[in-house]
């Protein structure tokens, strides 16, 4: 029995009213006017909610089931922008008198490429803002966006962008066709996707100068051009690295667009616009004006797609880094290829970078092609250092005769970094070149034909260590010579 009633009414009165204002207000979109009808376009409503959000403090924004053609959307400080399941936000085309918001100035563009370089000619963008989130179960679709680099008026040409953003979160969407990215995310500090199924016709994530970055549950296909890519360009017109970056849980892989959304896999288009193989990688470059520091990938599949890729060519220096629990199937190029280079694509006077302090460890390849095998090669006086490869597992297409072995592959310090840069390899497993203090314990390798190039090839390499290396189980006791039996 309660023996002070009236107070007790009072407290649950007075908790009430608090838990209440401890949750923002949601702002439905069409109570401003959005009609939801895939041909209205419903950005002004949307823009004009988050606008009144914002006047009152914050909010919730809400999009309930229906198609939004929308041109671009302002994303602002302290609100959720939340999609119901059912809901799309349609990138609608421009027209002659509507589009996209235009690209706005940067004099440092000649460093990067276009794309990034600007943010606000996107779906939906945001500079200088804090605390936003977009969540729920819904779809993005960048039908009308560009895969090009396109400068002309009212054109947009990617899904999200965030610039000098802090604490940005994007939970559990789909996204599909979304342009030359689906996120580009510049100068952010605190930033987690999690749970997102993207399939595009260009980049997935590229996270270019951020701090603090957990990457998480997601899944990317990326027939055309990467997955997931950390980069440190100069877009922003001073030199920042990426760093304190996890990368866990995720699938990546280079299907036909749009058919892995539609769980139908297919695999009809083998080239994409690179006259490559499929994409669909993680890779960390090109763009390396700044550094990364402090990255680690595991737990991640790759299939269907390149290799990882390891890259710095602008400057900066790449260093602690951990790559672990690894699987790969049908890898059209190298599946590691760690390139230091001197592109230097960078204000005049950058000196070359460095690469160092790099674990790789328990990663299985399965059917990969094998004329570029893997890679790890610096430039004349600039060595990668500190590299260590432990319990690998490739199984090689293999198939390339002996006088392959004798090929000497030209340096070319300043092209853009791709395996096939330097032709045919002539190593049947590793080509090590312009390197020091490497370690390789516990690497397997499996050939469907057999390879008469050396499993080894150093090329001024120093202290490189090499044990217990097996072809088809059995032990190598010269890694250094042909694996054709």
């Amino acid at each position: 029995m309660i023996k002070n009633k009236p107070y007790y009414i009072l407290s649950l009165l007075v908790i009430l009213v608090i838990t209440q204002g401890a949750f923002a207000e949601t702002y439905n979109i069409r109570d401003f006017g959005a009609v939801g009808d895939g041909k209205t376009i419903d950005s002004p409503a949307i823009n004009a909610a988050i606008d009144k959000a914002v006047e009152n403090g914050g909010g919730r924004i809400y999009v309930p089931a229906g198609t939004y053609a929308c041109y671009s959307i302002r994303l602002k400080s302290n609100i959720t922008l939340y999609l119901e399941s059912g809901a799309t936000i349609l990138a609608a085309f421009p027209t002659q008198n509507d589009g996209y918001d235009a690209a706005e100035p940067n004099p440092d563009n000649p460093y990067q490429d276009f794309g990034h370089s600007h943010w606000k000619n996107s779906l939906m963008w945001a500079i200088g803002e804090r605390n936003i989130t977009i969540e729920g179960h819904g779809l993005i679709h960048g039908e009308g966006l560009t895969r090009e680099e396109s400068r002309l008026a009212g054109v947009g040409n990617k899904a999200i962008a965030f610039k000098e953003c802090h604490n940005i979160t994007l939970k559990d969407f789909s996204m599909l066709h979304c342009g030359h990215f689906a996120l580009i995310a510049t100068g952010v500090d605190n930033l987690h996707v999690l749970n997102l199924k993207v399939d595009t016709n260009r980049d997935g994530f590229d996270i270019d100068c951020c701090r603090n970055v957990r990457i998480t549950d997601c899944s990317v296909n990326c027939p055309w051009d990467d997955a997931i890519v950390l980069k440190s360009s100069y877009g922003l017109g001073y030199f920042k690295d990426t760093e304190n970056v996890t990368i866990s849980g995720c699938f990546v892989s280079g299907y036909d667009k749009g058919t892995a959304l539609g769980a139908t896999w297919e695999t009809y288009e083998d080239v994409a616009p690179d006259h490559g193989t499929n994409t669909g990688r993680i890779k960390l470059g090109t763009e390396s004006s700044g550094g990364f520091k402090n990255i680690a990938i595991t737990n991640c599949i790759f299939e269907r797609s390149r290799g990882l890729a390891i890259e710095a060519v602008d400057g900066g220096h790449l260093e602690d880094i951990v790559i672990s629990n690894i699987t790969m199937r049908e890898v059209g190029n190298s599946p590691f290829f760690f390139r230091l280079g001197a592109r230097q694509r960078s204000p005049k006077g950058t000196p070359v970078g460095k690469m160092q302090r790099i674990l790789v460890q328990n990663v299985n390849v399965y059917d990969a092609e094998s004329q570029f095998s893997n890679i790890i090669s610096g430039i004349p006086g600039h060595a990668i250092q500190s590299l260590t490869f432990n319990n690998i597992n490739i199984y090689f297409k293999g198939g390339h005769p002996a006088e392959d072995g004798l090929i000497s592959p030209p340096e070319n310090e300043r092209t853009y970094p791709e395996p096939w840069m330097f032709g045919i390899i002539p190593a049947s497993g590793f080509y090590v070149r312009h390197a020091r203090d490497v370690v390789f314990d516990n690497i397997r390798f499996y050939f469907e034909e057999p390879d008469g190039r050396p499993l080894f090839k150093l090329d001024d390499a120093e202290k490189i260590y090499i044990d217990r290396v097996y072809v088809e189980g059995e032990l190598v006791k010269d890694p250094y010579s042909a694996t054709e039996k």
